[in-house]
C-alpha cells in the first residue's frame, strides 16, 4: 500500500508552510486525496512530481541553451 501523508507531514517533508500546500491544491499544482474531509498525499506521487519539476542549474559560463561557453 502507498504511503499517504497528511498536510502536516507533506509540509514538513517539503519544508513549506501548510498554507502553501493548500494554495498549491487550489491552484492545481499538486493533487491529493480527500479522505473523511482530510487531505492525504501519496508519497510516491509527490516524489514523481518533484522529479518532474527538477531543472538543471545554469551557473556562470553557461549559455541560454545550457551549453558551456
Amino acid at each position: 500500500m502507498a504511503r499517504l501523508l497528511c498536510i502536516e507531514e507533506l509540509a514538513d517533508y517539503l519544508q513549506l508552510k501548510k498554507q502553501t500546500i493548500y494554495n498549491w491544491l487550489n491552484q492545481g499544482k499538486i493533487s491529493g486525496i480527500k479522505v473523511g474531509g482530510v487531505w492525504r498525499f501519496d508519497r510516491k506521487d509527490i516524489d514523481n512530481w518533484l522529479r518532474s519539476r527538477k531543472r538543471e542549474s545554469r551557473g556562470p559560463g553557461s549559455s541560454e541553451s545550457g551549453d558551456k561557453v
